[in-house]
């Protein structure tokens, strides 16, 4: 918003000043510092009106230590996170960009799922909230938006440069290149790391080869929805969700700003992805949205982020990483998310096997998932909180890593 504004009266009347804001690097550094802002002032008067409308968290005794002192906390907290993501990206970043619209709307999506399941849980006093299969059919439904919007508009372009020999390559940077609609990603740790899914059946002929492309959007259905469950499974002690995501963004701005940029992209030997610069933005607003929810949710946490903020940070998390072509990246990127998943199914899994085997179900984890079972071990919340950060800082260093390391 403030982008077109300026940039308009830049040009129409030569407004001292307001060039900065073509500048990616200036959006960002604001976007980030109003969205800490918002986060801790819009924080604490929104804690406030949940506590008088007696909005709290129903603790279901799992034994845990100090558990049962965190019964009453408001949640429904994630509104914090969307309220801090929203404002600045509608204020800094350019709303006719393709990309940043796509975020808009993931957000606002999964967000409003999330809060229909936490006010079903809150206000209609039903533990079980939203019924899973309209969560699923709801992470289903963005995944159609995204996998159709990426694999079907003529805004959504990798560069492609052209060599003498007529040869096409989307690094190797050469004096002529076109902006063509293609299908392909990256895969880690690979010199030539170039993936395109229209390809992956050519082996069995050109009638394979012409469905080949559609397998991507149930693909991105896939990432959408797995992704988005796992940071809600994650949510389950103070600070985890919100630290590990904030860690994870920061990583998904430095690819998005190398993506985007001519000079870095070339230095770096990658894909560059026209546009995809203005994604450092909104990236930047979701770490400061997360960070500054961490005033509040930190141990001892004022307030829980709910499902309003565990299901969207998830979603957003995967369609950053679909849109700049690093979605085969999200095993290591979210590995923390990743193996909370791995925990619970491994558990319910061995459980089921050895009930239906030895007639007395057995488990591999004292509790999934994996951060209870930590908890069952006898260590504090925080402890296993700043383990897990800094897991997930090894795993975002990693991430980088395979910027050169191929």
């Amino acid at each position: 918003m403030l982008y077109h504004l300026f940039t308009y009266l830049d040009r129409e009347f030569d407004f001292f000043g307001a060039g900065v804001f073509r500048y990616i690097s200036f959006r960002a550094s604001m976007a980030v510092l109003v969205s800490l802002l918002i986060a801790m002032l819009f924080g604490g008067k929104l804690i406030k009106i949940l506590q008088r409308k007696q909005v709290g968290e129903s603790i279901r005794d799992l034994g845990l230590d100090g558990q049962m002192a965190k019964k009453g906390t408001p949640t429904m907290g994630g509104l914090i996170i969307l309220m801090a993501i929203l404002v600045p990206t509608l204020l800094f970043a350019r709303l006719d960009n393709i990309y940043i619209q796509l975020m808009l709307v993931s957000t606002v999506w999964l967000g409003l799922i999330g809060f229909l399941d936490d006010y079903i849980k809150v206000f209609k006093k039903n533990k079980e909230g939203l019924a899973g299969r309209f969560k699923i059919l709801g992470q289903i439904g963005l995944g159609l938006i995204v996998g159709f919007t990426l694999y079907f508009s003529d805004d959504v372009t990798v560069r492609q440069y052209i060599f003498s020999d007529g040869t096409t390559s989307a690094v190797n940077a050469s004096s002529k290149f076109v902006d063509v609609k293609s299908m392909i990603t990256t895969i880690p740790f690979r010199k030539n790391n170039e993936l395109d899914y229209c390809n992956l059946f050519s082996f069995a002929g050109a009638a394979f080869q012409d469905w080949s492309c559609y397998l991507y959007i149930p693909f991105v259905i896939l990432v959408i929805t797995a992704v988005s469950n796992g940071a809600n499974l994650t949510d389950g002690i103070d600070g985890l969700a919100a630290g590990t995501s904030a860690i994870i963004g920061t990583t998904l701005a430095i690819f998005a700003w190398v993506s985007g940029n001519t000079f870095f992209a070339d230095y770096l030997n990658i894909m560059f992805i026209p546009n995809s610069g203005e994604l450092a933005i909104f990236c930047l607003a979701f770490v400061g949205a997360c960070v500054g929810f961490l005033w509040y949710n930190s141990y001892p946490a004022q307030v829980f982020m709910g499902d309003t903020g565990s299901l969207a940070i998830g979603g957003i998390i995967a369609v950053l990483a679909l849109i700049i072509r690093k979605e085969l990246l999200i095993p290591i990127l979210c590995g923390i998310f990743l193996v909370e998943s791995l925990s619970v199914m491994l558990q319910v899994s061995y459980f089921k096997y050895t009930k239906k085997k030895y007639g007395e179900g057995r488990r591999i984890f004292k509790m999934s998932p994996l951060h209870h079972h930590y908890q069952k071990q006898g260590y504090h919340e925080s402890k296993i909180v700043s383990r897990f950060w800094t897991v997930g800082i090894m795993l975002a260093v990693l991430s980088l890593v395979t910027l050169k390391l191929r």
